[in-house]
C-alpha cells in the first residue's frame, strides 16, 4: 500500500480512515483509484485494530466527483487496472461487505458515482460546504442499479427520480432534510465528528454490528443483479454517439445536445 498513488490508507483510534488522494481532479475515480480502493477496504476488514471505516476526500473542496470524465475523454476508457476490469462493481460490494460500518465523511462535492458511494455508506456525515447530486445523464452515463434502488429505499421515488431526473445539486442541509446524510457539522469539525461517531461504534459488540450489516443489507441485496445488467447497458451505450455527445460537451465545458437521440 506504500506504492498506492492515488489514495491514502491509515488508522487512528480503531477507525481506518480511506482517503481518495486526486485533489486536482475532484477525487474523481480511474480505474486504479478503484483497485486502490477496493484493497484499501479488504486491509480495513481483515484488521482487528479496525472496528469501523471511513471514507473520504482529500482537500475541501471535493468528497468524490464520480469517475474521471478527462481521462474517459483522453482514453476512451478509465485507464489501466490490475485485472484489465474497471471494477467499480466490486468497490460497491466491498463497502456493502465489509462486515464493519463505513462512515462517509463528505467534505465537498458528492457527485455522480461520488454521489453513490456515500449512499452506500453505513452512515453519511457532512460538512457545510458539501454538495450533493448526480450527472450521468448530464454526461451520458448512469447507475442503475444501487444508485437508485438504494437512493429510493433512503428518500424515496419522488425525491430519488428527481435528483436523476434534473441532474440538481443539494445542499447539505437539503441532504438532511430528505434523509441522505446522518449529521451536518461546520467544516473544521468533521474529523471530530466522525471520530467522536467512530469511538461510539468501536465500544459496541463487533460480531453484534457485523450481522446487523448484514441484515440490512439483505433486504436490497437484489439491487447488485440489476446493476450488473445495468452496467453491461452502460458499456454498449458508452460507444454510441450519444453517450460521447455527453463526454465531449462536458470536457468542451458547454451545454449538450441530445435533441437528435429523443425518439429512438
Amino acid at each position: 500500500m506504500e506504492d498506492f498513488t492515488d489514495v491514502t490508507y491509515k488508522v487512528e483510534d480503531g477507525l481506518a480512515w480511506i482517503t481518495i488522494n486526486r485533489p486536482e481532479r475532484y477525487n474523481s475515480f480511474r480505474a486504479n483509484t478503484v483497485d486502490e480502493l477496493v484493497l484499501s477496504f479488504k486491509k480495513a476488514w481483515g484488521s482487528d485494530e479496525v472496528g469501523a471505516v471511513v471514507l473520504t476526500g482529500a482537500g475541501e473542496k471535493a468528497f468524490c466527483t464520480g469517475g474521471d470524465q478527462k481521462q474517459r475523454m483522453e482514453t476512451g476508457d478509465y485507464g489501466p487496472s490490475a485485472s484489465g476490469l474497471f471494477e467499480v462493481d466490486s468497490l460497491h460490494r466491498v463497502i456493502r461487505d465489509v462486515p464493519k460500518p463505513v462512515i462517509a465523511a463528505v467534505n465537498g462535492f458528492a457527485i455522480g458515482g461520488g454521489h453513490v458511494l456515500h449512499l452506500l455508506c453505513d452512515l453519511t456525515i457532512a460538512s457545510e460546504t458539501a454538495k450533493f447530486g448526480q450527472n450521468g445523464p448530464r454526461v451520458g452515463s448512469f447507475d442503475a442499479g444501487f444508485g437508485t434502488g438504494l437512493m429510493a429505499r433512503a428518500i424515496g421515488e419522488k425525491r430519488a427520480r428527481e435528483i436523476w431526473f434534473l441532474c440538481r445539486q443539494y445542499s447539505a442541509e437539503q441532504a438532511l432534510e430528505w434523509g441522505l446524510v446522518n449529521k451536518v457539522v461546520p467544516a473544521d469539525q468533521l474529523h471530530a465528528e466522525v471520530t467522536a461517531w467512530g469511538a461510539e461504534i468501536l465500544k459496541l459488540s463487533p460480531t453484534a454490528l457485523k450481522v446487523l450489516k448484514q441484515s440490512f443489507n439483505s433486504d436490497t441485496e437484489h439491487f447488485a443483479g440489476i446493476g450488473q445488467m445495468a452496467y453491461s447497458s452502460l458499456k454498449m451505450f458508452g460507444e454510441t454517439e450519444e453517450a460521447k455527445e455527453g463526454i465531449t460537451a462536458f470536457n468542451e465545458k458547454r451545454t449538450p445536445d441530445f435533441s437528435e437521440y429523443r425518439g429512438n
